[in-house]
């Protein structure tokens, strides 16, 4: 279903816009990790206290996306994605002010209530101003944002909050969500909004099975990725047996990868979806089933992470399928693409964490995560049995 688009509409300049809050977003989820010893000194808690604040922002993605996917249904695009950035930089503004952990934790979770609606939003209007043969790329520009946010963002997070202070790590997200926001308001299209959406129709999603079976794909298939990169930087340390100093530039080249993989996995799942979808599963297989074998030495567990993070096109490819499969319930669905994803952010780590506890090593989070990742190869062959068996439902493309 398509809306009006201004004429004026540079599809560059939208796609640059939307890739912004993508940077911001992705600095704060992945930065928040890298500062926790920081805030956790200042909020006068120990590590694993602190901990529960990450787990605060992943549980805010999850509830706060269908919620406001569902509230947002019928408005303009483009206000929505200035509300929903307008709210993120309030609660990194106020993440930077915390007085207390208590204070923390609701801020943080505030902060991740948008996070899963915007993407979703996003994507359906990278989609709207691009070319019908090009969905999965303007999906991954946005994308694209977060994966720099690995390369740049953190690392620029990090070493403000160690020379001023960790407050200061929150603040300049606050800045990056304000930026969107100006950026939003002056390159969106002026959509009018879809007049006929309804929460009803949007929850029809969580009725089709084709949908479930996507975000059961990318809650479960992405743990994989999940479990290694959580754990890496303590491989690095007990395994490879490098110093501290590398963990950083072995972090920004999985960063290159999920960069390198989102250009060239869009490209190719524009000309065939279903295959790119499948080859990129079974890419993600052999890279992790390769991760315990390369740990041992810097140069090969570099090449295998580069490898992991090539991974990530599988992103923008579920969030394209989703949109495809949905029906009239196109944001709820793409938002619940982002439900699915921090899902796999605490599942993968969760089950490599109990193998490392049973004794079986740092390495061990490999084998985890190519179990899932086989795993979510099977959902995806289901996905496809389903399909041939339910040929008369269309399948609409989103715009």
């Amino acid at each position: 279903m398509s809306f009006s688009r201004s004429k004026r509409t540079q599809p560059g300049l939208v796609l640059f816009a939307l890739a912004v809050g993508g940077f911001a977003i992705g600095t704060t989820e992945f930065a928040t990790m890298s500062l926790l010893p920081y805030f956790s000194v200042g909020l006068g808690i120990d590590a694993p206290t602190a901990g529960h604040v990450i787990s605060a922002y992943a549980l805010g993605v999850v509830v706060g996306a269908p919620i406001l996917a569902v509230m947002a249904a019928r408005h303009p695009r483009w206000q929505v994605l200035v509300v929903l950035m307008g709210l993120f930089a309030l609660a990194n503004g106020l993440s930077a002010l915390a007085p207390t952990y208590e204070w923390m934790l609701v801020f943080r979770f505030l902060s991740g209530v948008p996070h899963g609606a915007y993407f979703g939003v996003a994507s359906l209007m990278a989609v709207s101003v691009s070319p019908p043969g090009k969905r999965v790329q303007a999906v991954s520009r946005v994308m694209l944002g977060l994966t720099v946010a690995t390369i740049i963002g953190v690392p620029m997070a990090n070493a403000i909050g160690q020379w001023i202070g960790w407050r200061w790590g929150f603040a300049i997200v606050a800045l990056l969500a304000m930026t969107t926001v100006l950026l939003v308001a002056l390159h969106a299209p002026r959509d009018g909004g879809n007049p006929y959406a309804t929460p009803l129709k949007e929850l029809d999603a969580l009725r089709n099975r084709r949908v479930w079976m996507m975000l059961a794909i990318g809650a479960i298939g992405f743990g994989g990725m999940f479990s290694v990169y959580s754990y890496l930087a303590s491989t690095l340390l007990e395994v490879t047996g490098v110093g501290g100093e590398m963990i950083p530039v072995v972090l920004a080249v999985f960063g290159l990868g999920m960069t390198f993989g989102l250009t060239v996995g869009s490209w190719a799942a524009d000309k065939a979806l279903g295959p790119a979808t499948g080859g990129t599963i079974l890419w993600t297989i052999g890279s992790l089933a390769l991760y315990p074998f390369a740990a041992g030495h810097l140069w090969s567990i570099m090449i295998v992470v580069f490898m992991i993070g090539c991974s990530g096109a599988l992103g923008p490819m579920l969030q394209t399928r989703l949109m495809d499969v949905a029906g009239e319930a196109q944001t709820l669905a793409a938002a619940l693409n982002h439900s699915a994803f921090n899902t796999a952010n605490a599942l993968g780590p969760w089950l490599a964490g109990l193998a490392i506890a049973a004794g079986y090593g740092w390495t061990s989070t490999g084998w985890v995560g190519c179990g899932l990742a086989i795993a979510g190869l099977v959902l995806w062959l289901l996905s496809l049995l389903l399909d041939r068996a339910s040929p008369h439902q269309t399948v609409q493309q989103a715009l």
